[in-house]
Parts: structure tokens; sequence; C-alpha cells
């Protein structure tokens, strides 16, 4: 009976993190969907670090070219 709003407050919780990690995804040139990877328990927000970290921003790219 209680356990309706403890997953709404999940939800909540969530799209708050979600929200923002796509907003980065897709200003950096990547494919917003990535940002799913952060619903991983423990490795998922490593993961979203190493890759906007380490990994060449392809909106980078095509202003060299330019």
């Amino acid at each position: 009976m209680f356990i309706f709003p403890e997953i709404g407050r999940m939800v909540i919780v969530g799209l708050m993190i979600l929200i923002p990690i796509c907003l980065i995804y897709k200003k950096a040139g990547y494919h917003p969907v990535w940002g799913l990877l952060v619903f991983l328990p423990g490795l998922g927000l490593l993961l979203i670090f190493l890759q906007l970290a380490f990994s060449p921003w392809p909106n980078l790219k095509k202003r060299e070219q330019a």
C-alpha cells in the first residue's frame, strides 16, 4: 500500500539525474540515450564519466574540420 509513493520518488530522482546527463551527452555530440547508463548500479556513473573524459567528442571534430 505504501510502495507506490516510494516508486514515485525513485522515478523523480532518476529523472533528475537522467535529464542533465542526457543534455550533457547531446552537447558533447553523442546520442542522449547513453545517459541510461546511469541506471547501472555501481558502475553506471563511473562509465559515463570515463567515456566523457577520455573519448574524443564528436562535436569537437566538426569544429576542427570547419
